[in-house]
């Protein structure tokens, strides 16, 4: 599946329903000999979380859900990657089928619901990785059924803090019903305050992050990060899929399923909530920009909203993981023309102008 086979790949695995294409490259990054990883250009060179990271273009969470190819992942020439989500038992998700492809709009609708192989599972897996190869982040959410979800939060923040790189609070799935009211400040005090509190008692110092939805009102994306600065979380995520179906889509028949839009259609209002966020955060923990992201111009404009790191998933469906090496090729294109030693001048620059 690497960059120069996918255009030759990409009509076999099209023909074939979303989710089992998905599998079956989860499959081949298991067992496909993979190139040595070449060295990034030292412009692409980030700090944050108390990492240096190699280059900012990151896997976002939901492609590698239960760990089964994290050191793979990073082969392709990521930054770092996302596993998960995964919840503390196993629980099979929503019934199929819960994926589909808007190859008209560049986008994605998936209603999963947090399919997971559960925390022991990954936990194990994590423990086998090589943590040379590269950073990991793991995605935390909440089983559908269970009775107290900010005491699963709890669980694994415990469990898997001292075997990830970072660990993200999910409480913006869509898919999981009445998880995106957790966003409320009460709960979300109360979640965060409980999490950091685990990760303490893990003895890890391991980051903790929040990753929020894109359809939020300015008041209550106002008290979502108050409360991240004052329980001190190390970074926010911004944004998972959409709910929100704009009247631009194309393939009308698709758009109709339930579920999280992803891609291309999600550009614009995730950037925009994270150019919001931005301006909220004021330098206090870095933002990591991710919906839509299919080109250089999308990751550049991302960091020019404030993202110190940006993540992909649904580009790479349609694009390959070719796109990776052209927004790196770009990113360093853009450093050399306007004479920049890294990213960091641009983190924001437009944040006011792209958040109206």
């Amino acid at each position: 599946m690497t960059g120069p086979l996918f255009p030759l790949l990409r009509p076999a695995l099209f023909a074939l329903d979303a989710e089992t294409a998905h599998r079956l490259t989860i499959e081949a990054l298991k067992w496909t000999p993979l190139p040595p990883r070449a060295a990034d250009d030292p412009l692409l060179t980030v700090t944050a979380l108390g990492y240096g990271f190699p280059n900012p273009v990151g896997l976002a969470a939901g492609f590698d859900k239960h760990g089964e190819a994290i050191s793979r992942l990073l082969s392709l020439g990521f930054g770092f990657a996302e596993i998960g989500g995964v919840t503390p038992k196993p629980q099979k998700g929503n019934p199929r089928p819960r994926v589909f492809r808007l190859t008209q709009d560049g986008a994605v609708i998936n209603r999963y619901g947090l399919n997971s192989e559960g925390m022991v599972a990954v936990a194990a897996r994590l423990k086998r990785r090589n943590r040379k190869a590269g950073l990991i982040g793991v995605n935390l959410g909440a089983n559908k059924e269970s009775d107290d979800r900010i005491a699963d939060y709890v669980a694994l923040t415990r469990r898997l803090a001292p075997l990830a790189d970072f660990l993200t609070i999910n409480i913006s799935s869509p898919n999981t019903p009445g998880l995106r009211d957790l966003q409320g400040e009460a709960f979300l005090d109360d979640l965060l305050a409980r999490c950091i509190e685990a990760r303490g008692q893990s003895g890890a110092r391991t980051p903790v992050l929040l990753k929020i939805a894109p359809d939020l009102s300015l008041e209550t994306l106002d008290g979502i990060v108050a409360t991240a600065r004052r329980r001190g979380v190390d970074g926010m995520i911004v944004s998972n899929t959409t709910t929100d179906r704009p009247a631009a889509l194309r393939d009308a028949a698709l758009a109709k399923e339930q579920g999280g839009l992803s891609g291309k259609p999600l550009f614009d209002p995730s950037t925009r909530v994270l150019a919001q966020t931005s301006l909220r955060v004021e330098g206090a923990f870095p933002l990591i920009g991710v919906g839509g992201v299919d080109s250089f111009e999308t990751a550049w404009t991302k960091i020019e909203a404030g993202a110190t790191l940006v993540q992909l998933y649904t580009g790479m469906v349609f694009k390959g993981p070719g796109l990776i090496d052209e927004i790196k090729t770009g990113i360093v294109a853009k450093l050399k023309a306007e004479g920049l030693p890294s990213i960091t001048p641009a983190i924001g620059r437009r944040a006011r102008e792209l958040s109206a």
